[in-house]
């Protein structure tokens, strides 16, 4: 039996015991399979025990890895303690925000005002499935977004407060047919082809939230296509295209478009502030206090009874942990 045990080794069990498949652990952590498959079988020689069934069709725990699992992550959870008290409040602390000008850069802007002794470093990883996988492989601790998009293996390692429900918008060209009306009717939409980040993995929880919305309203979503980065490509892409983009009514301008809120019923895009289970950090402190200002002052929770919600969002925004 060994004396010490690489991290790298237990998050490589933890994330396969998650996903219970390498290719999908692989991805998740940001390596090949092949150094994957390496690092578990390493880790099973240095304990001396099988964790993982593999066949061609699937991969179950053994009864050692279902023991052993739990012990694995409060080792992890006790590093990433260790290391955020070693390093206090001077560790800059990365936030992910879905854009310059929305509820989450509102939240950031707060929070620093709360703590200006934090260093709270904004990124812009686009979607908060992308960006969980970054906060798991503590490339990043904090992002904002749909919790229940996310897969229940995934939830389970992170925590999330609900921050607003935000009203969804449908992003036009300026000479469409429905860009002269100040408010769009969902079922007017029936006919278009909306875009909604289908084909971008890191926009999963959005493109499945259009999804529910469309179904029977007769709105096609869009296929999969390059993502627009920039104004100006954003625009061309939209002159060329022509679709509609499905979005919040605090998406930022864009050249050559207008933003219309879509009513009869109003969509709501649940936003949650997300972060790894077990994150100490006085920035997380900040930002959790300014979510509940900006709410409590804004009425960002409270909900409109007959706006459209999945019930799964619904459940989970309810539920603050």
């Amino acid at each position: 039996m060994p004396q010490d045990l690489d991290p790298r080794l237990l998050r490589a069990f933890t994330a396969v015991a998650d996903e219970l498949h390498f290719t999908r652990a692989a991805a998740r952590l940001y390596v090949a399979q092949q150094a994957l498959s390496r690092d578990i079988r390493k880790l099973e020689r240095e304990l001396g025990v099988e964790l993982f069934v593999r066949t061609t069709r699937r991969v179950t725990l053994t009864a050692d890895g279902e023991r052993l699992l739990p012990y694995a992550r409060r080792v992890l959870q006790a590093q990433d303690e260790l290391l955020v008290a070693a390093a206090g409040a001077s560790r800059p602390l990365l936030v992910d925000l879905n854009g310059e000008g929305m509820a989450s850069g509102r939240v950031l802007a707060r929070a620093r005002e709360l703590a200006p002794e934090c260093e709270l470093m904004a990124r812009f990883e686009s979607g908060l499935t992308g960006a969980a996988a970054e906060i798991l492989a503590g490339r990043l601790d904090v992002s904002f977004g749909r919790f229940a998009g996310l897969e229940p293996g995934i939830r389970a390692l992170l925590s999330h407060q609900p921050v607003r429900y935000e009203p969804m918008a449908v992003l036009l060209p300026h000479d469409h047919p429905l860009a002269t009306s100040p408010r769009i009717p969902l079922n007017a939409l029936a006919g278009e082809t909306v875009y909604a980040g289908a084909g971008n993995p890191r926009t999963l929880e959005w493109t499945d939230l259009a999804r529910r919305l469309f179904a029977g309203r007769g709105i096609a979503i869009a296929p999969p296509a390059p993502v627009a980065v920039g104004a100006e490509e954003f625009r061309r892409v939209m002159a060329k295209t022509r679709n509609p983009v499905l979005a919040v009514v605090d998406f930022p301008a864009m050249p050559d478009t207008v933003l219309r809120p879509i009513v009869d019923p109003v969509p709501l895009s649940p936003l949650s502030l997300v972060w790894r289970r077990g994150l100490r950090h006085p920035g997380v402190d900040a930002l959790r206090a300014a979510a509940a200002q900006l709410a409590s002052r804004e009425g960002w929770l409270e909900r409109d009874p007959s706006g459209w919600l999945p019930e799964c969002d619904m459940s989970l925004m309810c539920d603050n942990n």
